[in-house]
């Protein structure tokens, strides 16, 4: 009985053996024709890996031939299908040098694109691959404004920005998180001066204003007037840019402890400034306030 399942078990080696062996003759062997046609076989078996080794393999015999640039554009499909976008893009930028006016060269331009935005990184990372991904893609855009891809190549324009925007805008955050008011309002403001049309500008102009009011609230007294009227300059960008917004509520009630803070009513902004010993006065009493309705 055990010598029947050694058997059984050394004729599966076998087996597996041999099919691995054909494999590796074929890939390492000078036969053009059946090397081709096995090419084609893997790659419409989906089995990518070997299609694409032996697409590499056969570039080799293929050099100079007319059936070149099918080879080499099916080498760097192999590896795209493979999800092996690093080596795909190598393959497809190579394939455009080599072949500019072939009848696969309009694909492979854009697959060449697909791969380096395949290969850019999550917001928190490297940012490196995002910027050359969406110089590429702008350059083809200008270069070919009739592609049958150009909706494509817009999407990913528009999630590759909107992923900067997101990393510029979380960075700035941490500042607000630290609780490193005056690093965060330069921050914010820096996003903005860099990108007017960040996709998060509302919610940048409102930490910008909640910065100010936080620094302000954490100076000493003697730098707090002027930190206060810098709030108020915020606030009143804010609701002159946005005046609807879901942060008008908590933004208005802030503003009117500014004003108190600032001795002027909520109604009349008129009056003139107080003496730095009544404004003093104020802020000791809005603190007192304030300390009295979080213990509530």
């Amino acid at each position: 009985m055990k010598l029947r399942n050694l058997f059984v078990v050394l004729t599966a080696i076998v087996a597996m053996t041999s099919c691995k062996s054909q494999y590796e003759i074929l890939l390492n062997s000078n036969d053009a024709d059946a090397k081709y046609e096995a090419a084609f076989q893997y790659f419409n078996d989906r089995k990518f890996s070997k299609a694409a080794s032996l697409f590499e393999s056969l570039s080799v015999l293929t050099d100079g031939t007319e059936r070149d640039d099918t080879v080499r554009y099916y080498w760097g499909l192999s590896n795209y299908r493979f999800k092996d976008y690093y080596t795909a893009e190598t393959n497809f930028d190579q394939f455009i040098t080599s072949y500019p006016r072939s009848p696969f060269t309009s694909e492979a331009r854009y697959l060449r694109l697909d791969c380096l935005y395949r290969q850019t990184l999550r917001y928190e990372l490297d940012q490196t691959p995002t910027y050359k991904a969406i110089n590429a893609i702008s350059e083809y855009i200008l270069e070919f404004p009739s592609t049958t891809h150009m909706q494509e190549c817009r999407d990913m324009l528009v999630e590759l920005n909107d992923r900067l925007d997101k990393k510029a805008y979380e960075s700035a955050k941490l500042y607000y998180k630290m609780e490193d008011y005056l690093a965060s309002r330069v921050a914010f403001r820096n996003v903005l001066k860099e990108d007017a049309e960040n996709i998060y500008r509302e919610d940048i102009l409102y930490y910008i204003a909640m910065s100010s009011y936080k620094y302000a609230h954490q100076s000493v007294p003697a730098k707090q007037k002027e930190r206060y009227l810098s709030f108020v300059d915020d606030y009143l960008n804010f609701i002159g840019e946005i005046p609807e917004s879901h942060y008008r509520k908590e933004l208005d009630s802030v503003y009117q402890k500014a004003q108190k803070a600032l001795g002027r009513s909520a109604v009349d902004t008129g009056d003139d400034e107080m003496s730095e010993r009544d404004f003093a006065k104020e802020r000791r009493k809005l603190i007192r306030e304030e300390k009295k309705a979080a213990k509530e």
